[in-house]
C-alpha cells in the first residue's frame, strides 16, 4: 500500500506562512482545480557533503513569476521572499535531497472562466 501524501509530518509554506504538513489545504470550488489557471515550478535540491544544494534557484522563481504574469495572476510576494521562503522550507524540514513544487493558483472566491484576477 503507498503511503498518502497528505498524512506526513512537516511544514509547507502557504500564502506567506508555514503551517503543519496535515493542515495545508485548499477548498474543494478552488478555481484552478477546476479550470486549470494556476502555474508552478519544479525546484531540486541536491544532497552534497555539507547538506543540500538547490539547483538554479533564482532561475525557477524567475520563471515562476513570469507564467503568472502570463496568466495575469499577481503574485503578492516578490522574488526574494520565495527564494527565502524555498530555503527556509528546506531547513525547517531538515532536508538534503528533495523536490520542491511553488505553485501559484486562483482560489475559490468566484467560479467561472471569466475570473477576476485574485491571488489565493
Amino acid at each position: 500500500m503507498t503511503e498518502s501524501m497528505s498524512d506526513r509530518d512537516g511544514l509547507i509554506w502557504m500564502n506567506g506562512k508555514f503551517v503543519p504538513w496535515r493542515d495545508a489545504s485548499v477548498h474543494v470550488l478552488t478555481h484552478t482545480l477546476h479550470y486549470g489557471m494556476g502555474v508552478f515550478e519544479g525546484i531540486r535540491c541536491y544532497q552534497i557533503e555539507n547538506g543540500g544544494a538547490v539547483f538554479r534557484l533564482a532561475d525557477h522563481i524567475e520563471r515562476l513569476f513570469n507564467s503568472a504574469k502570463i496568466f495575469e495572476i499577481k503574485i503578492p510576494y516578490d522574488e526574494k521572499s520565495i527564494h527565502d521562503a524555498v530555503l527556509d522550507l528546506i531547513m525547517k524540514n531538515s532536508l538534503k535531497s528533495c523536490y520542491i513544487r511553488p505553485l501559484v493558483f486562483y482560489g475559490s472566491e468566484k467560479m467561472g472562466v471569466k475570473y477576476k484576477r485574485v491571488f489565493s
